[in-house]
């Protein structure tokens, strides 16, 4: 089932009608979301798939936002049965899965760090989230005042980067990793830069990213940005640590403040951009589509999302072992998500 079906379905029907045609009811669990949480939740599908007698789950990358908003639209074969996200879900969107029938179960599956990114034969680049706001700010104060930003290469900004032309590829509005950069890169580096609030630099400013080609929205698709950076060593791109470290033989981080992205730093937190990934589960459907529960239980298995685990070896930094014990038990309870 593709995501447009479930975008197009009779997402409204409620918990009774499922549970009406339990005997007729879909037997592969549907998942969507988050591009970052897409290879872990793949990963844990695959061995789901092989060790239990479930079908393999269909897993799709739809985007954090994107995966919600199909997961909130209601209960019923048609949507969700799972979600990942690379951000927390907001409390609108719990509302509105609320009102359409929808209780969602939140599972914090390990960290991720936010990388900038480029070949390995590009520009060495050490910059500060000040410098990449200014980098990527639709506008910035000069002078005193607001206006389009007018930086064009990166030594524009500071003598002592690259003279390169500024050009970034980077996740859309839909993406929880934009989401993530937008609080942690950019709402900081406005914070910093010296002025900006006596010129009006606040609020949606702090946040707005040039539309003027120095920022090109690449889509929820990852692999592509690694593609499209072999093949423009002069570019960078923003996506997750675990696809800097899965395609470390094609590209290299950036450092920020002078720390590299690396698996050590951003689970001791040295690593500044860094934030925490989760999956939703639709109550309502457990039980009656098979196999949730078994899959939550080989996802939060320490053979899987612990120190020693399968996902680290996909990039995943994992929660503290006291933290896994308390989301695993409120996953196993099936305990409400509550904001």
């Amino acid at each position: 089932m593709k995501i447009k079906t479930f975008a197009s379905a009779v997402a409204l029907a409620t918990a009774s009608t499922i549970v009406a045609g339990a005997a007729e009811a879909r037997d592969q669990i549907q998942i969507v979301g988050s591009s970052t949480v897409f290879p872990f939740a793949t990963a844990v599908a695959e061995q789901f798939g092989q060790k239990t007698t479930y079908k393999t789950p269909v897993v799709e990358s739809t985007g954090s936002g994107g995966g919600i908003k199909l997961f909130c639209e209601g209960v019923g074969e048609g949507t969700p049965d799972i979600t990942n996200a690379s951000r927390r879900m907001k409390k609108s969107e719990l509302e509105t899965c609320q009102a359409n029938g929808v209780t969602p179960i939140e599972v914090t599956v390990g960290f991720d760090g936010i990388v900038l990114a480029d070949a390995k034969s590009g520009a060495d680049l050490d910059v500060s989230r000040e410098q990449i706001f200014l980098a990527l700010a639709k506008e910035v104060p000069v002078d005193g005042k607001l206006v389009a930003n007018p930086y064009q290469n990166w030594s524009d900004i500071d003598a002592s980067l690259p003279t390169e032309k500024i050009e970034v590829l980077g996740p859309p509005p839909t993406s929880g990793t934009r989401d993530a950069f937008e609080e942690l890169v950019m709402e900081y580096g406005c914070e910093q830069v010296p002025g900006g609030a006596d010129a009006g630099l606040e609020g949606n400013k702090c946040t707005a990213i040039r539309e003027d080609g120095a920022y090109i929205e690449a889509g929820e698709n990852d692999n592509l940005i690694v593609q499209k950076l072999e093949a423009n060593p002069k570019a960078f791109g923003i996506f997750g640590f675990s696809f800097l470290d899965q395609n470390a033989d094609k590209i290299k981080g950036a450092k920020i403040n002078g720390i590299s992205p690396t698996f050590e730093a951003i689970a001791d937190g040295e690593y500044p951009v860094s934030r925490s990934l989760f999956f939703y589960v639709k109550k309502e459907h457990v039980g009656v589509i098979p196999g949730i529960e078994e899959y939550v239980a080989e996802f939060t298995d320490e053979g899987t999302w612990g120190d020693e685990g399968y996902l680290t070896d996909k990039g995943l930094i994992p929660l503290p072992e006291d933290k896994r014990e308390e989301v695993g038990e409120t996953a196993r309870n099936l305990t409400p998500l509550s904001l």
